[in-house]
């Protein structure tokens, strides 16, 4: 069996598309040596690096740059390149999916946000886009989705059939463990001058990460611990604040009053996050959707406590293993992370639980799982061709 993987972000891992083609192409070839893969990269990546050994590595050509060259790159240049190099089967590891494909197709889409929240879908390019790949996924032979969450909007919005869409769970890197690394952590403390007790939020401030109802939930926490306990802000702001899709969060931790209690890190390195999450005493993920919400998976696997709101996909994620509030609810927000800051025992048990409730998720068990759609879309396409 040889499969193809779009690569379009293959150097971006700082982004969920990104680390999700590296981590399971390293994961299929661990459980299947004879598995052959390519990787079709776009021309503008020239640099390869954590390619699995044995990996082979194609460039399609280019026709245009920037976002038409995005386009052409997933329609025409890649599909056509993973026919060139033999390949049985060609998976789209976003939704990014071609319309016509000379070899059959199964696409990931990790979540259709643009059709399920309008502030996302942007000007008339953008919503041309989306209705092009949403054309694209229904005539894919296979949809993978991170939930059931995700998978019950796929089937609803785009209108696929329930049996051609599969749930296949993603899971965290096996850096984010308890233990594991543990030695760097006073480093990184170090590094990003992080005082003793804290409250982490690793992520996004685009308005649906709704990273200001955290900050509202902020100002009965500061009431009770005041600035000895701050809140940490970690992960890269946007290029401009006040706009739609990412509000003035700055300017509301100033009408707040809370600048005492919020520190802002910024960008952060992705060998440090395992640290960070570690050291902190409690991890918020206030997202109001997510298809999976890997940063609440990776907190958990380092044994920090988890307070995260009860839609989408969280819910299923995590089970009872993390403190889940409404997303609108700043004052239930704040009284679960008092919660566990003051009540060890209440931290202890969501830590446990959390790193119970980890072990359920394997980058293995994604790949046998991501196996057994390849063998059963090829069995399909080979039973058509008789």
């Amino acid at each position: 069996m040889h499969i193809a993987f779009n690569g379009w972000f293959w150097d971006r891992p700082d982004t969920g598309s990104g680390q999700y083609v590296r981590r399971l192409l390293h994961a299929l070839q661990e459980i299947d040596p004879d598995l052959l893969l390519t990787l079709v990269l776009p021309p503008h990546i020239t640099e390869v690096d954590d390619l699995p050994s044995d990996v082979n590595l194609t460039h399609a050509p280019a026709r245009f740059s920037g976002h038409l060259g995005k386009v052409w790159f997933e329609q025409f240049a890649c599909p056509k390149a993973a026919a060139n190099v033999g390949a049985d089967l060609l998976h789209v590891p976003y939704w990014g999916s071609p319309l016509s494909s000379p070899l059959p197709v199964v696409v990931t889409v990790h979540d259709i946000i643009t059709l399920a929240m309008p502030v996302y879908q942007g000007g008339v390019l953008a919503r041309l886009y989306t209705s092009l790949v949403a054309a694209g996924a229904r005539g894919a032979s296979y949809v993978l989705t991170d939930s059931q969450a995700s998978r019950e909007e796929i089937v609803e919005r785009l209108g696929i059939p329930d049996e051609r869409v599969q749930v296949v769970w993603l899971a965290a890197d096996e850096r984010f463990h308890l233990r594991l690394g543990a030695e760097r952590d006073a480093e990184v403390r170090a590094r990003y001058n992080l005082p003793e007790r804290f409250v982490l939020y690793l992520g996004g401030y685009d308005v649906r990460k709704n990273v200001h109802t955290l900050l509202l939930a902020y100002t009965y926490v500061g009431q009770a611990v005041g600035d000895e306990i701050p809140l940490v802000l970690a992960g890269r702001p946007p290029s401009r604040w006040g706009t739609d899709r990412f509000p003035d969060l700055p300017r509301y931790i100033e009408q707040l009053d809370i600048g005492g209690c919020v520190r802002w890190l910024g960008e952060v390195d992705e060998a440090d996050k395992p640290s960070l999450y570690r050291l902190a005493d409690v991890m918020v993920f206030p997202s109001r959707y997510e298809g999976f919400g890997l940063p609440v998976l990776e907190a958990m696997a380092c044994g920090t406590p988890v307070v995260a709101c009860d839609v989408s996909s969280i819910p299923e994620i995590v089970e009872d293993a993390a403190f889940l509030v409404d997303p609108d609810d700043a004052r239930a927000m704040g009284g679960a992370i008092l919660g566990i800051l003051l009540q060890k025992p209440l931290a202890d048990q969501l830590r446990n639980l959390g790193l119970g409730r980890a072990t359920a998720f394997s980058w293995r068990k994604t790949a046998q799982e991501t196996l057994a759609v390849y063998e059963k879309v090829l069995r399909a396409a080979g039973s058509a061709a008789e």
